[in-house]
Order: structure tokens, then C-alpha cells, then sequence
């Protein structure tokens, strides 16, 4: 079957103080119709480091918030994916939270 791209739209620079609480925004388009198997995974990869770590994963429409590393108490799921939204929110800001983010959606037919 023809494969469909998905467009996922998110801040190119978020900032936060210690203590506050961030969300961090994740958009998505795709022009086939939202499936009840989409999936959204967000990455956090610390300043400094090459590894990449999952935090949060929303499948089968259900949040699932990863059991590692320091985000696990902090994070909650702001998203819809039915209006194409896969945003999260983390909480206490710490300064180890500096590094990269990355949202991930598949939509699979």
C-alpha cells in the first residue's frame, strides 16, 4: 500500500525556568484520516550527550508515560490526537532537562 507522509509541526526553541512548568507543543497533518492505532512518541536526548531516551508514548489511546529516567513523576499528556495534537507538559523544571525533544507520530492505515 502507498506510503503518506505526516507533518509534524513543533517549537524550534522552548524556555522555562527552574521550578516552572513547560509544555512542549507537538502538531501533526497528515491528509489520510486519523487512525485509532496512531501512535506519538517523544525523545529526550540530554545537552551534551549522543543518546536518545524514550519519555512518553501515547498508543491505543492511551498515554503511557516511560518508567526511566528523571520525567517520569513530571510529565503529563496535554494532547489530542484527534486534533492532531501531541503535545505534553513537563513540570518542576530542572536544569539536567536542557537537551533536545523530539515528537515521532505514525499513523498506521
Amino acid at each position: 500500500s502507498p506510503v503518506s507522509p505526516i507533518h509534524v509541526y513543533t517549537a524550534r526553541e522552548v524556555y522555562g525556568t527552574v521550578g516552572s512548568r513547560v509544555t512542549l507543543s507537538c502538531s501533526f497533518w497528515s491528509s489520510e484520516w486519523i487512525s485509532e492505532d496512531i501512535s506519538i512518541t517523544w525523545h529526550f536526548q540530554a545537552e551534551g550527550t549522543r543518546d536518545s531516551i524514550s519519555i512518553f508514548h501515547y498508543a491505543k489511546g492511551q498515554p503511557y508515560i516511560d518508567d526511566v529516567g528523571s520525567f517520569k513523576e513530571r510529565m503529563e499528556w496535554a494532547g489530542n490526537p484527534r486534533r492532531r495534537d501531541g503535545s505534553i507538559v513537563i513540570h518542576g523544571l530542572e536544569p539536567s532537562d536542557n537537551g533536545t525533544f523530539t515528537c515521532d507520530v505514525k499513523n498506521p492505515p
